[in-house]
């Protein structure tokens, strides 16, 4: 029997959010210099992230891109009497994105060091440090088994299990720069993180029921089965059943993802949490979402998905300028960041959709050069916050002058939030709009219209925030320290080399996205001018 590696992968994150939240209560040490205890769950968060971070690669490591569609796969029976198994397998698409959440988590774990530290209170009996950390871990955990699981009713348990600990994540270890007093900014995050719980809740209730209908149809919860059945001819699902089940799955992935006009929990849910908190939601959580439209709408539902693709190619372009004109108008760096993101899931979603080569090679890669571009942004940004107590863009103002490294990242993550050419996110996008403009030309012109967009906001929040006179409540600013430096450093090599060679990341997804398009039957548009021979 071969190590069960994607197990592993999905367990050391659990395991370590266990031996996090058990290490010992924090003392107080002698002369006020912060709690015992603290320290060490932080060291042991941070040791379990990057081992899982090690087993991530080589999982990347030994899969092949050439092989079979699910590789490194792992089954056993889990509720016989209802079909469920215990199913794990990945392609190139879920392998991306799981080194995508390895790689990030250990950056959250360092940049929110100190985050939980003002909670610290000797004379209580919980441990804010141990439970920041611990739920960090096992959202990874979730995220990743998410990733690998091809049984649907094992992945609807881990899809929904997640809300859990980002539900105390946000309303439990919320920002504290709100500028409000502190019953208010309580009183916020609870608004913010009873909202994240409700809107995906109702997603997964209405998933459930399209779990339980398709079990009933198929008789089987398993991918490979249900796509053993369609080739022979022993499934046939009626038109109207499989569009019922499609909108079922799609409901819910669209709030995760999320898509305009479900929306609005994201800006609240992103200006309320801590900055590395709001990077776990946009990052990782988020593109679950994404993610599972790819495997499960297409490849389950591939007649219903081209049934649907008219009205989902339209509510993505409305995400695309309506999240780009709402980022224009915010007076909040967070929120700004936030909104700029549900324009960005408009364009994976849009690839996703094109149902072309080009474009879902470009949506996959939007989730993972989104992931590096939005945490090096939203990070810097939270390190900006933190020395200014202050979400609000107008309250600064000459920053690079006082913190020119400070300034320089925050540059690079706005530039590569406008998808600038040399960086990553501008393979995606350019992917993307080639893909859907082969198929939908007017769309890909419309589409055009949220890069313009993107420019303005981003240069706009750079110019207002790190240019012109210094004003005096940021003249004193530090600059970026080396943790932070740590932090960021890596995220932005891997933007810069990323944007310049692409190569390995299309070699690992093209594969996963041919047998995508072959789920739904679909291939690239011939061009309409042939060649010159």
């Amino acid at each position: 029997m071969s190590f069960p590696l994607l197990t592993a992968t999905a367990a050391l994150p659990a395991i370590g959010a266990i031996v996090t939240a058990a290490v010992p209560a924090a003392r107080s040490r002698p002369g006020g210099e912060g709690p015992r205890g603290s320290g060490t769950a932080k060291a042991v968060a941070l040791l379990f992230s990057v081992a899982t971070f090690v087993l991530a690669m080589t999982v990347l490591i030994r899969f092949e891109p050439g092989g079979a569609r699910y590789q490194l796969t792992e089954s056993y029976d889990w509720i016989p009497a209802f079909g469920v198994r215990y199913e794990l397998g990945v392609d190139g698409i879920g392998v991306a994105l799981i080194a995508l959440t390895a790689l990030l988590i250990p950056f959250v774990i360092l940049a929110g060091w100190r985050d939980a530290d003002h909670l610290e209170n000797s004379s209580k009996r919980w441990r804010p440090t141990q439970g920041f950390f611990a739920l960090i871990l096992m959202v990874e955990a979730m995220v990743i088994l998410s990733f690998e699981a091809t049984d649907v009713f094992l992945f609807y348990l881990f899809f929904e299990a997640m809300l859990i600990p980002m539900y105390f994540l946000i309303g439990g270890f919320g920002d504290r720069a709100s500028g409000t007093d502190e019953a208010q900014a309580a009183t916020q995050r609870s608004y913010a993180a009873v909202k994240f719980l409700l809107y995906n809740l109702a997603g997964g209730l209405i998933m459930l029921a399209a779990v339980i209908g398709l079990y009933t149809v198929a008789g089987s919860f398993s991918l490979s089965e249900i796509a053993q059945a369609r080739a022979d001819g022993t499934l046939e699902m009626a038109a109207s059943t499989e569009r019922w089940l499609f909108l079922g799955f799609f409901f819910a992935f669209a709030v995760k993802a999320p898509l305009w006009p479900l929306h609005t929990w994201l800006p609240n849910a992103m200006g309320e949490a801590t900055a590395p908190v709001a990077v776990l939601i946009t990052a990782v959580v988020d593109k679950v979402g994404t993610f599972a439209m790819l495997r499960f709408c297409l490849g389950l539902f591939p007649e219903a998905s081209k049934w649907a693709t008219p009205v989902v190619l339209v509510l993505a372009l409305v995400s695309i300028i309506y999240g780009a004109l709402l980022a224009v108008g915010q007076r909040d760096i967070k929120r700004l960041v936030a909104y700029a993101s549900i324009s960005h899931f408009g364009f994976i979603i849009l690839g996703i959709f094109a149902m072309t080569s080009q474009g879902q090679s470009g949506a996959t890669l939007y989730m993972v050069n989104h992931g590096l571009s939005t945490a090096v942004l939203m990070l810097v940004a939270g390190f900006l916050i933190s020395r200014r107590g202050s979400r609000l863009i107008a309250d600064y103002g000459g920053v690079q002058k006082v913190a020119p490294v400070l300034a320089g990242t925050f540059l690079v993550g706005s530039l590569a939030t406008l998808s600038l050419p040399g960086l990553a996110p501008f393979v995606s996008e350019f992917l993307v709009l080639v893909g859907t403009f082969t198929r939908y030309p007017v769309m890909g012109v419309i589409a055009t219209v949220g890069i313009v967009l993107g420019a303005l906001y981003s240069l706009v929040l750079y110019q207002r925030t790190m240019t012109g006179p210094v004003k005096p409540s940021v003249s004193k600013m530090p600059d970026l320290k080396v943790r932070e430096l740590a932090v960021i450093g890596p995220l932005i090599a891997l933007l810069f080399f990323l944007g310049v060679y692409p190569k390995p990341l299309t070699e690992l997804v093209d594969p996963a996205v041919g047998h995508t398009l072959s789920d739904v039957q679909q291939k690239d548009p011939k061009p309409d001018v042939e060649a010159a021979k």
